[in-house]
């Protein structure tokens, strides 16, 4: 029986997750590692590839009505990704919470929290904690509707 045929029969609908590839950097190994176990923890993940602007992210965030955006960025523009991501989502009216790993320096992380970012990881960050906090926030983001 598929993910979703037994989500179905639950009753619950699969948390969406939407794993975005920001900037102009073009190593997206490890938005493809955490976009596999977010889906091996019976999520459904839309990933964007390399190079997604923050428009076409927040665009697609809307269309494919996701529960989190996880934001992968190795190219050191987190905290203007973040601005102009955050800025997008505020415009359309979306509350849909941001998560970031990727190579971000300590003294950067609490500013993106600062900014709205729900959470961020680091090259130190696990799988389990990954999939946790999404989980989590998703588990919020439902529950406020």
């Amino acid at each position: 029986m598929s993910a979703q045929s037994q989500s179905a029969q639950s009753g619950k609908r699969r948390i969406r997750v939407l794993v975005g590839k920001p900037g102009l950097d073009g190593h997206d190994r490890g938005a493809r590692v955490v976009a596999s176990a977010l889906r091996d923890a019976g999520m459904e993940v839309i990933y964007t590839g390399l190079r997604a602007s923050p428009d076409g992210i927040v665009a697609t965030a809307l269309q494919e009505a996701v529960d989190v955006i996880g934001l992968s960025v190795l190219s050191g523009a987190h905290v203007s990704i973040a601005e102009r991501t955050l800025a997008l989502l505020s415009e359309r009216g979306l509350d849909i919470p941001i998560v970031m790993g990727g190579v971000i320096p300590p003294e950067d992380r609490e500013k993106l929290r600062a900014l709205g970012v729900a959470a961020v990881f680091g090259q130190e960050a696990s799988l389990a904690e990954i999939v946790d906090a999404v989980s989590r926030l998703a588990a919020q983001s439902t529950a406020e509707e």
